[in-house]
Order: C-alpha cells, then structure tokens, then sequence
C-alpha cells in the first residue's frame, strides 16, 4: 500500500507497466522469429507478425520502428539468448573459453559455444542470406554478420596465442579466416539439421577439426 507522498504504488504499477511492455516485445520477437524462418523476411509483414504475436499492427512498430530493426533484435537474442545487455562473449556459457588454460580445451570451449549459437540462430542465419538478395538493408546485416563472425574468431585465435603455439606457419590473420570458416552456423545447418548428425557428433567434428587446422600435430 501506498500513500499520496510515499509513492510505492507508483514504483509497483511503473514496474508492472515495464514488465507488460517486456512481455510484449518478446512475444513480438518471437513470432517474427517463427516467421521469418517459415516463410521468409521478404513476403512476412508487420501486421502478420503482429496478428502471430497477438497485438496490433501499431504497437509492432512502436516497439521496433521498422521490420529491418526487428529482424536485428530477433537475430540479437538469437546469438545472445535473451534480450539483456550482454555481450556474447561476456555471457556465462562463453566463459569456459576465457577460463580454458591450454590451446586445444580453448577451442573445445569455443566449438561448445558454437553449438550454442548456431542452435538458436542457423536458420535465422540462413534466412538473412536468402533475403541479402532482395533486401539492401538486410544485405547490410548480413555484412555485420560476417564482420562479426571474424571479430569473434580473431578474438579467440588472440586467446589461443597467450596459452601456446599455432600450427607452424600459421598467422594470427591466416587462422582467424580459418576459424571464421569454421564457426559459420550453416555448418551446423548442415550436417545437424539436414544430415542428421547428433549435436554431441557434430561438437566432436568442430572441435577437432578445429584443433587440427589450428593447433600444431
């Protein structure tokens, strides 16, 4: 209970408000998610996101302010995992990598953390490239998606070279455009989601096949 000076009610309802608003959004990014994977960014619009999502079409844009922003946000939480204000590489399940004390348990770390991206967003992924084609703006994510892709493996090629040696003749650009090769989620895509492979199977391949490109014989 509140008082007229006090203003608990106040915080309460505000926080209310803002947790209503947090569960709209998420419902919004949910259903474009769905969407943009079944029927493609191109041919999906605001007002059917916003009837999967089942608010109205102008609450879609005043949370977002354009389908190429929520197609960012959906593809956010994707590599994330949630919408909070976090960092991949800052967010608990990366850590292993940080906290890996040879080269090749830094890359089992970081294959295991490939898992985890590629789970969430190898179809979103996909949808992104296929709409590149027709779509500018999302030609431009698509770029930042690759930008960042090699960001992440140089920053973990980085991390590798402070606990030991690259294979001989290996340099640092030369095995960060390997390890970009290999942490692309259509591979993931592939071999789990149309080949079948178990996610453990697939874990196992990426690890290794990273520590031998990578990592001396």
């Amino acid at each position: 209970m509140g008082d007229v000076n006090g203003r608990p009610r106040r915080r309460y309802q505000s926080s209310v408000r803002e947790e209503s608003a947090r569960r709209t959004r998420q419902a919004i990014v949910d259903a474009a998610g769905e969407l943009f994977v079944e029927r493609g960014y191109v041919v999906t619009s605001l007002a059917e996101i916003a009837v999967a999502a089942g608010v109205a079409r102008p609450t879609v844009f005043t949370a977002f302010g354009s389908k190429p922003a929520l197609l960012r946000q959906v593809l956010d939480q994707a590599l994330a995992g949630d919408d909070a204000p976090v960092a991949v590489a800052d967010r608990p399940w990366f850590r292993p990598v940080w906290d890996a004390t040879t080269p090749g348990a830094a890359l089992d770390a970081y294959a295991d953390a490939c898992v985890v991206i590629a789970r969430r967003a190898a179809l979103l992924f996909e949808t992104v490239r296929r709409a590149a084609d027709d779509a500018p703006e999302v030609a431009e994510l698509w770029d930042t998606l690759q930008r960042n892709r090699r960001a992440g493996a140089e920053m973990v090629v980085r991390h590798v070279q402070t606990l030991g040696d690259l294979a001989p003749g290996l340099d640092t650009q030369t095995a960060t455009d390997t390890l970009w090769i290999f942490n692309d989620p259509a591979h993931y895509a592939a071999l789990t989601l149309q080949r079948g492979w178990s996610e453990d199977a697939f874990r196992r391949w990426l690890a290794g096949t990273m520590r031998r490109a990578l990592l001396p014989g």
